[in-house]
């Protein structure tokens, strides 16, 4: 089974599970929720990106599972960006990517940014002045998922191989750059 963990301070987030969690027949669950990864074969991370960062929820989720997230196929997206320019887009993967650098244990075999949400009326002062956005791609979303599904669901990526694989670096380098295309992140 797919774990689908989300870290979201809005519910933007959690909506974007939940549709990538239908789409691999998995299992969207609060970050904070997860006590164990046991049971799971991969593990997809969503997480709410502001000011630059993964929302600590997702970055705890992150340390306190790092050992057992070692041991299998992760995908991680953040949602955040309000406008989908080519620029906004790749500033949101760069700063995720970096974020996710602090853990180079993690076998990523996809990272990507979906659009963000802007609901003014849940906010603060002065973030409640905004304008509201809406900035998800749900044909996007809906795409990624099952892109990543295939990956997530091969043979040569359970969580037994990956647990192999640490013992041969260069097997694990070439499985990942056989199922991602060769890099660390894909895009439907």
């Amino acid at each position: 089974m797919i774990l689908v963990a989300y870290a979201s301070r809005h519910g933007a987030t959690r909506e974007i599970a939940e549709a990538v969690a239908e789409a691999l027949h998995g299992q969207a669950v609060p970050a904070h929720e997860v006590e164990s990864l046991d049971g799971y074969e991969a593990v997809v991370l969503g997480a709410a990106l502001y000011i630059g960062r993964p929302c600590g929820e997702a970055r705890r989720f992150l340390r306190t599972h790092r050992r057992a997230l070692s041991e299998r196929p992760v995908a991680v997206f953040g949602s955040g960006p309000l406008k989908l320019d080519d620029a906004e887009v790749e500033s949101s993967r760069r700063q995720l990517e970096r974020a996710l650098a602090r853990f180079p244990e993690l076998r990523l075999v996809a990272v990507d940014v979906f659009g963000g949400v802007l609901r003014p009326a849940e906010l603060r002062f002065p973030f409640n002045r905004m304008r509201e956005g809406d900035a998800r791609d749900w044909d996007a979303i809906r795409a990624w998922a099952e892109h990543v599904g295939g990956l997530l669901r091969e043979p040569a990526l359970s969580s037994a191989s990956w647990a192999s694989a640490r013992r041969a670096p260069e097997v694990a380098r070439a499985t990942r750059a056989g199922a991602a295309g060769g890099g660390r992140r894909t895009r439907p």
